[in-house]
């Protein structure tokens, strides 16, 4: 996975600008110079493209979007003509006199034009042409057996690295990118498309990117996401009757773990950390027992619970994943532990006798 060279994130007031942009531009009493005013602000600086770009799709309000040509502005929206191939970066746009140039359109005058609603047309039966319908979902599912690692590449050109014992459930239509991890861990390097989010639906977390790098960790009691690049929105599955679900925005070397007690504290991560799975190992810092075999599970065929008087036991080290049994000795005697294979199904640790 290519992390170099990532786009440094927008800054908050940036973002928050956007915010109000999606908002003023969805109302009904939007006027001609709020546009022209809008697409000022757009073609000032490419931060700002990025933040509206960001907080657009992040959020999945695309109701400013509809205003727009979007497959004029934004190309890489468009579905790629051969499936599994990657679109190609987007063009950069020339800013001129402080306005947007566009396939040959002034961006101002898009906004203004009655050219707007023809092109709109346009878009809607191209579309239908492509799809036959808006709402169609081309469906597959990839599954990882315990010892076996897998990278596919999706439809959009978008690559996802599955961990092993891992399964994945991709939908995709015009207007949106799906997936379901149903258990396992996954990388995914997702290709910036505009118009039409990417979404991860895994245990209690609900996960909405633009275009961007992140981990994705589902365990029986909870899910990690680490971000390694990009912007990442993180929420709750669910929440208590009459309270609307917690949500969070990760950004490159951000983490957070959501459960069915709600949303973690976000914890500080690295490329290193988060993808230690891809080089054969496993990397605990101070990792609670409980948590690490989690971890380590994915790897055995028979797996590892510990006692509840060890459960809280810390972790620290990096071990091979060449050889999970062996792992798991080695986990057993730092923390100073007997495994206990009584039940053929399942391994205790628990303290050591003396």
């Amino acid at each position: 996975m290519n992390t170099a060279g990532l786009q440094e994130a927008p800054n908050e007031d940036r973002l928050d600008q956007a915010c109000a942009w999606i908002a003023r531009l969805r109302s009904d009493a939007v006027s001609a110079a709020d546009r022209r005013d809008f697409a000022g602000w757009l073609a000032e600086s490419a931060d700002n493209r990025l933040a509206f770009d960001e907080m657009s799709e992040l959020w999945g309000d695309l109701g400013a979007l509809a205003h727009m040509p979007i497959d004029e502005l934004y190309p890489e929206s468009r579905p790629s003509a051969k499936p599994g191939t990657r679109p190609a970066q987007r063009d950069s746009r020339a800013s001129v006199g402080g306005t947007l140039a566009t396939g040959g359109w002034n961006f101002s005058q898009w906004l203004m034009g009655g050219g707007l609603v023809a092109a709109c047309l346009v878009v809607t039966l191209w579309v239908g042409n492509q799809w036959l319908s808006g709402g169609e979902f081309r469906e597959q599912t990839y599954i990882t057996q315990i010892g076996e690692t897998r990278t596919v590449t999706l439809a959009d050109g978008s690559q996802v690295q599955l961990n092993t014992n891992s399964e994945l459930q991709v939908a995709f239509s015009r207007e949106v990118r799906r997936t379901q991890l149903l258990r396992g861990e996954a990388y995914f390097d997702v290709v910036r498309q505009t118009a039409r989010p990417f979404t991860v639906a895994a245990g209690k977390a609900n996960i909405r990117v633009l275009g961007t790098e992140f981990n994705v960790e589902r365990n029986p009691d909870s899910t990690r996401v680490s971000v390694t690049g990009g912007v990442v929105a993180v929420s709750e599955a669910e929440s208590a009757p009459g309270l609307q679900p917690e949500s969070v925005k990760l950004v490159k070397n951000q983490k957070v773990s959501v459960s069915g007690r709600g949303l973690g504290e976000v914890g500080r991560t690295s490329a290193d950390e988060a993808l230690d799975w891809t080089r054969g190992v496993l990397v605990f810092e101070q990792t609670p027992l409980a948590e690490a075999l989690e971890e380590l599970n994915r790897y055995l065929k028979v797996p590892a619970v510990a006692d509840p008087s060890v459960r809280e036991r810390r972790l620290s080290g990096t071990f091979e994943l060449s050889d999970p049994d062996n792992t798991l000795k080695a986990i057993a005697t730092a923390l100073d532990l007997q495994q206990d294979h009584s039940d053929p199904n399942l391994t205790l640790l628990s303290p050591r006798r003396n």
